[in-house]
């Protein structure tokens, strides 16, 4: 990544943090990060363009540093983690014109992180495609679910305690699934 653009972005997420998506202007930008108007436009078109950059390239930084799983907790918490790290940014973009873009990075981010750990946990198992891509699109739609409750809700839960919770009380499902009882596992969820 160009050192400018992660700059540039570094600093939309900060100054997201502190006020709405629609009340951020290039202006903001440049006087945050300290380049000027032209630097801002060589490499974004308009605060859209750096919105949709910048989580683009959060979402490929979450599946960058999580590719190493070893049960179901450890792939879903480190997605909690970096929604509510961001907690105010998520909300701000959530609440924006953006809410699409958002999700449907939220949707990839999620599916890529499962289907990491899914193929991870079956290397050793003969597990029919269909029933990989149910489990794979099972866990991607409750992690993606979680979050947007959490966010429907102003983040007013403590999302990684919801996810610990809701790991632990899942945890033989996924085994009974990649044993190749997924029908049985799937339903007693």
């Amino acid at each position: 990544m160009n050192r400018t653009k992660k700059v540039i972005s570094d600093a939309f997420w900060q100054i997201l943090e502190e006020k709405p998506y629609s009340k951020i202007t290039v202006q903001n930008i440049v006087e945050y990060c300290q380049v000027n108007r032209n630097t801002f436009y060589y490499h974004f078109r308009d605060i859209p363009d750096l919105a949709e950059y910048s989580i683009q390239a959060w979402a490929e930084q979450v599946i960058k540093e999580n590719c190493e799983f070893g049960s179901p907790l450890n792939c879903i918490t480190p997605m909690a983690e970096e929604l509510t790290r961001r907690k105010a940014a998520v909300i701000h973009i959530y609440r924006s014109a953006h809410r699409e873009a958002f999700i449907r990075y939220l949707n990839e981010v999620s599916f890529l992180i499962v289907q990491l750990y899914v193929d991870r946990v079956t290397e050793e198992i003969s597990l029919a495609p269909e029933d990989r891509e149910a489990l794979i699109r099972f866990y991607k739609c409750t992690l993606v679910g979680i979050a947007l409750d959490w966010l429907d809700s102003g983040a007013s839960y403590d999302l990684v305690g919801f996810c610990e919770k809701v790991c632990v009380s899942f945890e033989g499902a996924s085994k009974k699934a990649f044993l190749g009882n997924a029908e049985e596992a799937l339903c007693s969820l």
